[in-house]
């Protein structure tokens, strides 16, 4: 983090608001939406017995894993989003979704726990300054016995984004702060545009 400059850190202020996110989304600048779930994901759900489970999925933008996890017959998923725009498309494209578990709000003023959290483009799009807090947020979400599980993207950290990147290295000493059971290792069954360059996330 020592190599972003001043004027890179504002930048990734600015791309923190609200504002951000919801022009992105009313103005289709939205290339991180691949139109459905990803094979990684959907491998991890499918693998799922308990249908009980406790689920959130933050920055869930059009929320294809709750669509996906809702068709399975999970009842207790949560879509999270700060922006309106995503949350009111979520609600048209699946009107049977729960709408007292469909969020418009910061992940950070979340204060509940869940038994299994969903990494998918959340991270990356963070202001990286804020990814320890990230990982402070994910510990008291999780409540101990909780999982985090997703996609972490493997390519160098820059000025650039979102998304902004990282390595395994990198990832793991964040982490390992506030888990003490982590496993991050490269995926193997990415879509092809992101091939070689996403992580699988297992904490606890």
């Amino acid at each position: 983090m020592n190599r972003l400059t001043n004027l890179a850190i504002i930048k990734y202020r600015a791309n923190m608001e609200k504002e951000f996110w919801e022009n992105r989304w009313v103005n289709h600048e939205t290339g991180w939406d691949v139109g459905e779930i990803t094979l990684p994901l959907k491998t991890y759900f499918d693998s799922l017995s308990d249908k009980n489970l406790r689920i959130l999925i933050p920055g869930a933008g059009n929320a294809y894993e709750a669509e996906y996890l809702h068709s399975l017959g999970f009842t207790n998923v949560f879509v999270l989003d700060v922006s309106e725009y995503a949350i009111e498309s979520f609600k048209k494209r699946c009107p049977e979704f729960p709408a007292d578990h469909i969020l418009l709000q910061d992940f950070f003023g979340v204060n509940e726990t869940f038994d299994l959290i969903v990494e998918q483009a959340f991270f990356c799009a963070l202001n990286p300054l804020n990814r320890e807090k990230y990982c402070q947020k994910m510990a008291e979400l999780l409540g101990g016995n909780g999982k985090l599980r997703g996609l972490l993207f493997d390519f160098p950290l820059t000025e650039d984004g979102p998304p902004f990147g990282g390595n395994k290295e990198g990832y793991e000493i964040l982490f390992k702060q506030y888990f003490s059971q982590l496993e991050i290792v490269p995926c193997y069954n990415s879509i092809e545009p992101r091939a070689g360059r996403e992580l699988w996330l297992k904490v606890n």
